[in-house]
């Protein structure tokens, strides 16, 4: 069986437990439950800490998992990242004390609070710059206020946080970081099956089938509308004058795509959610 890494909580694990769903695997139905069989699609799910996730598949332990870009490179673990997953969206920055900080530079020999040292230690590493990292595993924006830190490094969002706590963001952004699928260095059976599946149900989240019927004379003018993944679906109706088309396309603009095939001349648009795809 294929062994894959499932965070057991956090902002990552209801969204990764959706999408195997939605992929057709079974998931746990008691959340106590930490090893759970699935012998029809021949996988094997393991319900971890998301921090840990990237040790146990770097070390071969369990073939893949799902967790966080920025806990991968944090962990220094082997495993390496196949694929992103298009959820838990987030950025690391610095923050110090208003006006204290402006450049990178200033770090040096400053103390840095933050809950992922071997990130932030790669990062300033990588551009020349020395301090000393203060691990906190969370209020890591408090860390100035009291006096543990002089700076932070930490996720920001819309900087509220910081601001509360009298922190302003300076520097280059660390890392953009979001859900990702990641695997052992050696590779095991049956993971390209879970990134298809996972693909698949990225595809039905962005997308919808929409379907009009059209004068066939305007027929040019909708396809650029709605060119769909290769080409759309064209197809004769009754009328010799009329034909019937199928496309994706992106669900945030479906809206205004059928404004706009209406005012071109479209009738009968309908739009159809998709459960799955293969692309």
């Amino acid at each position: 069986m294929l062994k894959i890494a499932v965070p057991n909580k956090g902002s990552l694990s209801e969204t990764a437990a959706q999408m195997l769903h939605e992929a057709g695997y079974a998931g746990r139905r008691d959340p106590k439950e930490l090893i759970v069989a699935d012998p029809r699609n021949d996988v094997e799910f393991f319900y971890l800490r998301p921090r840990d996730i990237a040790t146990y598949v770097g070390s071969g332990a369990l073939d893949v998992g799902i967790t966080g870009r920025d806990l991968l490179l944090d962990s220094g673990s082997a495993a390496a990242e196949i694929a992103a997953l298009d959820f838990a969206a987030s950025t690391f920055r610095f923050a110090g004390p208003t006006g204290l900080f402006t450049d990178l530079e200033d770090l040096a020999g400053k103390r840095v609070a933050t809950s992922y040292p071997g990130l932030v230690g790669d990062f300033l590493a990588a551009n020349g710059v020395t301090a000393d990292l203060i691990r906190l595993d969370g209020a890591v924006e408090s860390a100035v206020r009291l006096g543990v830190a002089d700076a932070v490094a930490d996720v920001v969002e819309t900087g509220t946080t910081l601001r509360k706590q009298g922190l302003e963001i300076f520097g280059p952004v660390i890392l953009e970081s979001e859900a990702v699928l990641i695997s052992s260095p050696t590779s095991a059976q049956g993971i390209d099956t879970l990134l298809r599946r996972l693909q698949g149900v990225m595809v039905a989240r962005q997308y919808v089938l929409i379907d009009y019927d059209l004068p066939a004379r305007l027929l040019e003018k909708a396809v650029a509308l709605t060119p769909g993944i290769e080409s759309p679906t064209v197809s004769p109706l009754r009328d010799p004058e009329w034909v019937a088309v199928r496309a994706m396309v992106k669900r945030d603009g479906t809206n205004h795509i059928m404004d706009d095939l209406y005012e071109l001349g479209a009738r009968a648009i309908l739009v159809t959610p998709i459960h799955a795809a293969r692309i």
